[in-house]
């Protein structure tokens, strides 16, 4: 046909998301700490699903359009102490909502989240690509490599989920329990959404709907020494793909690049670890140096890829019984996550600047 235009799907596609762009609104509320909500509004409303069914925060910010044009400074620094005051009121008296694994998403969306916005959009200068792969609603499996030495790899993902994704989804990470024994760390995992992992939390996350966050290298992952960096261990026994197949969950594979230079691990002392009681005790090049100050990660650049759900609704009910499915299933994902990894250590470039 003569003169007719073609239409490329991709540009389709992008005209399509920049349009959703313009459209999504900030949330008009103010935060416990008097600074205007980040989160983006719900399509039929002006707040977000935090602040939807909160009245004591739904204290207009400038930036909304709704503010008193008769407003002063005073009166912006009179609402910034009334909303903190607001906040240790509530954490006083106990009036704040938590679930029955610790989950409070108050702390975790206006104290928690604020503190490491830095880290992630400063330090580690932390990019994503395809995000927006990240069911809407519902449950899903997301399933990542692990490194680095101390796991904040999976404290990135977490963040990533819960500023870029276009729902600011939760995602609810499964630790060993050796992270809840932890004085300080373990409240706050427990807090800030993540839970032991064990089928049963698992499949009760996975149950309502949650999105769940599984690093099945463990400490072979996260302990393994520099040279064998980006280089995926062992996948366990292929646990999460059996409680996959039960739930019938989709599967999201996560390729984390970065968390490797944060803390790159020269060295394990083993006599120390068995003393202490830890997997492995790490020596890098400012560890045990440095002291605490060598606790401090590397500025490095990070890559998060959130690959294609993999469904698993197509397979029997009884799919997670066949041990060599669950393997092949298993060694797949491991594959597939290996190679994005490959991708996006090409791409990111120099590790540092």
């Amino acid at each position: 046909m003569a003169g007719a235009e073609v239409i490329r799907l991709h540009d389709r596609r992008e005209k399509a998301d920049a349009a959703a762009a313009v459209e999504r609104t900030r949330c008009a509320a103010t935060t416990a700490t008097g600074r205007p909500c980040r989160n983006y509004s719900l399509p039929d409303g002006d707040y977000c699903s935090i602040h939807a069914g909160d009245e004591s925060s739904r204290r207009r910010h400038p930036s909304s359009g709704h503010d008193d044009p008769a407003s002063s400074p005073a009166d912006s620094i009179r609402g910034l102490f009334d909303g903190i005051g607001d906040f240790i009121r509530r954490r006083l008296d106990g009036d704040y909502p938590i679930d029955d694994f610790g989950y409070d998403p108050e702390l975790t969306r206006e104290i928690l989240l604020p503190l490491g916005r830095p880290l992630y959009e400063r330090y580690f200068r932390v990019k994503t690509l395809g995000i927006d792969r990240i069911p809407a609603t519902g449950a899903a499996l997301l399933v990542g490599n692990h490194s680095g030495t101390i796991p904040v790899d999976a404290v990135m993902v977490q963040h990533a989920v819960a500023t870029e994704h276009p729902q600011q989804r939760t995602v609810r990470n499964v630790a060993a329990d050796l992270a809840f024994r932890m004085p300080f760390v373990g409240p706050l995992a427990r807090k800030s959404g993540n839970a032991v992992a064990c089928d049963e939390d698992a499949f009760e996350l996975l149950r309502r709907g949650e999105l769940v966050g599984v690093y099945p290298e463990g400490y072979k992952g996260v302990g393994k020494g520099w040279k064998e960096r980006y280089k995926l261990q062992r996948f366990g026994r292929g646990g999460f793909i059996e409680i996959a197949l039960r739930t019938r969950t989709p599967i999201v594979p996560v390729a984390i690049v970065g968390a490797e230079e944060a803390f790159p691990m020269i060295a394990n002392a083993k006599l120390l670890a068995r003393a202490f009681g830890y997997p492995y005790f790490p020596i890098t090049p400012t560890f045990p140096l440095l002291g605490p100050f060598g606790l401090l990660p590397l500025p490095s650049r990070w890559l998060i890829e959130f690959g294609e759900p993999i469904p698993m609704d197509d397979y029997p009910d009884d799919a997670a019984e066949d041990a060599m499915l669950v393997f092949d299933l298993t060694d797949r994902i491991r594959d597939t996550i290996q190679q994005m990894l490959y991708r996006n250590l090409a791409r990111r470039g120099r590790a540092f600047v």
